[in-house]
């Protein structure tokens, strides 16, 4: 076999995973979302949500040894800095890197989540699932920020706490669906403390200990989700009403999943579109 064959074999499968998220893309609310931001932005965004998507497929979907070509996403990544990058959502990113200058660890970040979550299938507390948030979450805030040229010490701290909520909120939502996949994303010690069987996570009936322990991290979700006010009122622009729908975006979850009694095994919980434009409008209202 040709020393060179693995890893031509390699990037034939995340040619294959690229095309697939790109199929995918059309489905999903954020490219809806994106058409209310003016195009500069709009496609700059498009194209970190494009990557973003497909460093997840191949964490979550990709045939044959997923570190080894999460490896090559990194190696193509590296490769922006230069004329190598081959992967087409990596080159998609070439705008941003080179010509505005946007740092490329945000982007190394997302992919050491999905390396993260091959490697670990549980948090034992809250404080290490925000480690893992760290990498999986705040990366898309700090890049939103550093497109609006805002990326200010202060507004990525607070973006931080907003980006950090959506995912526990996620995390909240798909607990059945994460659980199938051999992952636990909600604190193990809190669910060994409240009686909670790991079974149970893959069952069609939520608990009333598991509710429990879900109602705790919707309401630490919340108070993180406080950070995006003060975010919103400092900036401006695209920016402002972008970063405000994503803060009304994890209230109105967590009112949905609170309104449904934290049912999510029974039935995904949602939250209303109406519900989330009244939110961001109030956000971005004078003050």
């Amino acid at each position: 076999m040709d020393a060179g064959e693995p890893a031509q074999s390699g990037v034939a499968v995340l040619d294959e995973v690229a095309a697939g998220a790109a199929a995918q893309m059309g489905a999903e609310n954020f490219p809806v979302a994106l058409r209310i931001l003016p195009s500069g932005p709009r496609a700059q965004l498009a194209a970190v949500y494009a990557f973003a998507r497909f460093v997840d497929d191949v964490g979550d979907r990709a045939p044959g040894d997923r570190l080894a070509l999460l490896d090559t996403v990194e190696s193509d990544l590296l490769d922006l800095l230069g004329d190598g990058a081959r992967l087409a959502p990596v080159a998609g990113l070439r705008p941003l890197v080179r010509d505005r200058g946007i740092p490329l660890e945000p982007f190394l970040d997302l992919v050491e989540a999905n390396r993260l979550d091959q490697r670990t299938s549980a948090y034992e507390t809250f404080a290490d699932l925000l480690g893992y948030c760290r990498f999986s979450a705040a990366p898309v805030g700090r890049i939103v920020l550093h497109v609006a040229g805002a990326a200010s010490r202060r507004n990525v701290a607070d973006s931080d706490d907003v980006c950090n909520a959506l995912q526990v909120l996620e995390h909240c939502q798909d607990v059945g669906e994460d659980a199938r996949a051999g992952r636990v994303y909600l604190p193990a010690a809190e669910l060994r403390a409240a009686g909670v069987d790991p079974g149970e996570l893959r069952g069609a009936d939520t608990g009333t200990a598991l509710r429990g322990v879900l109602a705790v991290q919707v309401a630490r979700a919340e108070s993180l989700l406080h950070s995006g006010d003060a975010l919103v009122r400092r900036l401006s622009g695209w920016a402002r009403f972008a970063v405000a729908g994503y803060v009304a975006g994890g209230r109105a979850t967590a009112a949905a999943l609170r309104g449904a009694n934290y049912d999510v095994l029974a039935h995904h919980v949602a939250p209303s579109r109406a519900g989330t434009v009244t939110r961001a409008l109030r956000l971005v209202a004078p003050w």
